[in-house]
């Protein structure tokens, strides 16, 4: 998350056709940008012992900082399955820090989970007291940092993007390393739900956060009462990126609680997607819920986490996909009521 959504990504794509062309099949020339510190601090290992930058010295390693709900990282995933699996008996590591942004990700059940439902693995570091991260001088998810085998970091990439750029990188390193039978070739991915690239010529709406520490446009009339029980209202119109409470809520500061069933959120948006990272705010207790479109079901233009009729169920806390529109995008107004209390909510993000 941390990104902004569009500029900067047009001139990745364009660096990386540039990259493409200039330098395959010569090298370039990598700047030494740190070394990989202490790994010590990890609160678990996953998929692995505990490694070491010494016990690395030798293989190319590609540091990854995620978080389980970030629909950036979850869009950079089909990537790094790909090159773990294409490059590791070349020598490549991939190691993904899992360093936490909401409460509900720095449960180790949760991060486990995250890591059997995503397919991930590679070794993973749990950096829930944000060491590491602090150690890197990290800001973003997702962040990549390549690592070569004298133990150097010769190459970052911050957000999405920059994929041609980056493996092209992890095969010059490999092939210093002694790595042979690297080739040119480029890893290609199709990924479906939410790890398909988003739309972003049809994106118009950033993410946006439902606690009142990082909130903005909530249009509810009279605005949030913080941290105490309230009864809210959606007012006849929103506009573009407002979003507004229906029913009885407390505004927490990382979420949003519904105290009492139906309860709803509305949210005028313009993107191919919408996704919400929710989940019960008491563990093992399912929350029923309905979306609409438009004030009608959404049909074809349903996510992977809600059927054609809008009807879906929070199981546990994750980013679930409830919008995915067939085209063509245009402003519409989302609403989604919960048919039972006990819901926690965190954040919306579009694709």
């Amino acid at each position: 998350m941390d990104q902004e959504a569009t500029p900067w990504r047009t001139v990745l794509r364009s660096a990386d056709r540039l990259f493409r062309a200039t330098t395959h099949p010569a090298a370039v020339q990598l700047p030494v940008e740190g070394s990989l510190p202490s790994l010590a601090s990890a609160t678990q290992w996953l998929n692995s012992p505990p490694l070491t930058p010494a016990g690395l010295r030798g293989r190319v390693v590609l540091v990854d900082f995620w978080t389980y709900t970030c629909i950036n990282w979850l869009r950079t995933l089909p990537y790094l399955r790909a090159w773990a699996d294409k490059y590791r008996d070349h020598g490549l590591v991939v190691l993904g820090v899992h360093t936490p942004e909401f409460d509900v990700e720095h449960d180790l059940d949760n991060v486990r989970r995250a890591v059997t439902d995503l397919g991930v693995d590679y070794p993973v570091v749990v950096d829930n007291d944000y060491a590491i991260w602090t150690a890197f001088d990290n800001h973003y998810w997702p962040a990549l940092y390549v690592v070569d085998a004298q133990g150097q970091i010769r190459h970052h990439q911050f957000g999405e993007g920059g994929y041609q750029q980056s493996e092209m990188i992890l095969q010059q390193l490999l092939v210093e390393a002694g790595a042979e039978g690297i080739g040119q070739d480029l890893v290609v991915v199709d990924p479906g739900g939410v790890e398909a690239a988003a739309d972003w010529d049809s994106l118009w709406s950033p993410e946006n956060y439902l606690g009142y520490a990082r909130t903005e446009n909530f249009a509810s009339p009279d605005g949030a009462v913080l941290d105490t029980p309230q009864v809210y209202a959606v007012p006849g119109r929103l506009r573009l990126n407002q979003w507004a409470l229906a029913g009885d809520w407390t505004v927490k500061r990382q979420a949003i609680v519904l105290n009492a069933p139906d309860g709803g959120i509305a949210y005028r948006f313009h993107a191919r997607d919408l996704h919400l990272v929710m989940g019960p705010a008491t563990p093992g207790t399912p929350v029923r819920f309905r979306v609409l479109l438009d004030g009608q079901p959404p049909g074809a233009a349903h996510g992977t986490d809600v059927d054609e009729a809008g009807d879906g169920t929070v199981t546990r806390p994750r980013l679930y996909q409830l919008i995915r529109q067939p085209g063509p995008i245009t402003e519409r107004t989302f609403e989604i009521t919960f048919l039972d209390p006990g819901v926690q909510a965190y954040a919306f993000t579009f694709g």
